[in-house]
C-alpha cells in the first residue's frame, strides 16, 4: 500500500492508520531527512526478525539504529548522556545525524545478545517524527539501499512501493528523498569522533 503524507502537515487519521499497523507487527518505509528507510515497531520481536530477513543479516549481529521522536524517548535505549555528549546532541538534533551510544540493558532484550551500542536518530521530518510520537517508543531503522552499482540509494517512492510493495505492509511516499545518508558519530568513547560522513555537518 502507498500512502501520501506531507511533511509540513501530516493527516492525523493517517498517522493512526500507519502506527496501527506498527503495533501489529507490521512494516513500513517512510522518508525522513536523509534517505527512505525500512521500519518496524522496536518491541515488536517478530517484526524486527522480519526486518532482519529483508536485510539478510542476522539480528544478533545486525547493527539496526532506532528513530525517536526526542531525547525522553531515547533515554529508553541509552544509558545517561554524559554532559558532552548531550550538548553535541542537542546541537544536531532533530537533524540528519546517527549518534552511537552506550546502550543501556533493553537493547540486548530486544536482539538476544550482549550489543554494549545503539544507534540513535531523530531526524528532521515530521511525518516520521510524528508517527513515532503517537506509538510511543522508537522504531527500528534501516535504510533502503538500491540493488544498482550506480544509485546507492533510491529517492523515488513510487519506484520503491514497486520495488518493496510486496514485502512490507505500507510505503510512504513523503516526496522525493534524498540520496546521502546521516553522518554517523560515535560517543562511546572519550571523545566523540565521526566515522561516516554524511549530510549533517558539524566540527567537533
Amino acid at each position: 500500500m502507498l500512502i501520501k503524507l506531507y511533511p509540513d502537515n501530516p493527516d492525523s487519521k493517517q498517522i493512526d492508520f500507519v502506527v496501527d499497523i506498527l503495533k501489529k507487527g507490521g512494516l513500513i518505509i517512510y522518508p525522513t531527512d536523509t534517505i527512505y528507510a525500512l521500519g518496524c515497531d522496536s518491541y515488536n520481536n517478530k517484526a524486527v526478525e522480519k526486518v532482519a530477513r529483508i536485510k539478510g543479516v542476522n539480528p544478533k549481529k545486525a547493527n539496526f539504529s532506532f528513530i525517536c521522536y526526542d531525547f525522553k524517548h531515547l533515554s529508553q535505549f541509552t544509558r545517561p548522556l554524559n554532559n558532552t555528549t548531550f550538548k553535541l546532541m542537542k546541537h544536531c538534533l532533530p537533524g540528519p545525524f546517527t549518534f552511537i551510544l552506550p546502550a543501556n540493558s533493553n537493547v540486548p532484550k530486544l536482539f538476544k545478545n550482549n550489543k554494549k551500542t545503539v544507534g540513535i536518530r531523530i531526524p528532521n521530518n515530521n511525518i516520521i517524527r510524528e508517527i513515532t510520537r503517537v506509538l510511543g517508543n522508537p522504531i527500528l531503522t534501516t535504510s533502503v539501499k538500491d540493488d544498482d552499482d550506480i544509485i546507492e540509494y533510491t529517492t523515488d517512492p513510487e519506484l520503491i512501493h514497486e520495488k518493496f510493495g510486496d514485502i512490507v505492509d505500507v510505503v510512504i511516499d513523503g516526496g522525493f528523498g534524498e540520496n546521502e545518508p546521516s553522518t554517523v558519530i560515535d560517543c562511546t568513547g572519550d571523545e566523540c569522533v565521526i566515522v561516516r560522513q554524511g549530510k549533517g555537518l558539524v566540527d567537533l
